[in-house]
């Protein structure tokens, strides 16, 4: 739960931190200016706040780990939902009111998560998981999604370390193994779900086969 909060407080900071040129400059997502990732954390923040507000009887069908299905092909931001979110983020013009729906959205769904019993379970995308898995699976989320924010902008700040060492640590049970010491938490998340191409001393020395398209 705490991580949670320090890695959607983090995004949320970063992001209001941010300067209107910085807005169209890429992202670490194919495809996406920064202004059309900032438009997707919105989207995020609404699944969050939509998801613990759907509390659910049943067993836990999925967890931390399980929630998240591997591809093979990373995106190119050609799907459609995609492209959706590059439309609606243009919509915006202004990067202040893009700013302000994040930073609204993204503290309910904050304050949500603090108010939830890790111990009840919730229902998302067909799935039932404990909050605290649910809440677990979205610290990678966040996590990544910083690391993609900042991909270009090094005067951004970059993810708190506790949050990088626990998104490293979900991504190796994800892998079915964890990442050498040689990758740095960074590196193992960006190398892992492919944002960043392996050399050939990591690509020998990963757990698995290169990259985990997380989706």
């Amino acid at each position: 739960m705490d991580l949670f909060s320090q890695a959607l407080t983090s995004l949320l900071d970063t992001v209001a931190g941010l300067r209107d040129e910085d807005f169209a400059r890429p992202s670490g997502c194919a495809g996406w200016r920064v202004r059309d990732l900032v438009c997707h954390l919105v989207i995020d923040a609404q699944d969050v706040l939509i998801t613990l507000a759907t509390p659910e009887r049943g067993a836990p069908t999925r967890d931390a780990v399980t929630y998240w299905q591997v591809g093979e092909a990373p995106p190119d931001g050609t799907d459609p939902l995609d492209a959706l979110t590059v439309r609606l983020a243009a919509a915006y013009q202004d990067p202040a009111l893009l700013k302000f729906h994040l930073q609204d959205v993204g503290s309910a769904a904050g304050r949500a998560a603090r108010l939830a019993v890790p111990e009840t379970h919730v229902g998302t995308q067909g799935q039932v998981l404990s909050v605290a898995d649910y809440l677990s699976a979205y610290v990678l989320e966040w996590t990544l999604h910083h690391l993609d924010l900042t991909a270009h902008l090094p005067h951004a700040a970059a993810p708190p370390a506790e949050c990088l060492a626990s998104a490293r640590a979900l991504l190796g049970r994800i892998a079915g193994a964890p990442f050498p010491p040689s990758f740095s938490d960074r590196e193992a998340l960006l190398v892992g779900t492919g944002r960043r191409t392996p050399t050939p001393e990591e690509r020998a020395s990963a757990p698995v086969r290169l990259p985990l398209v997380l989706g």
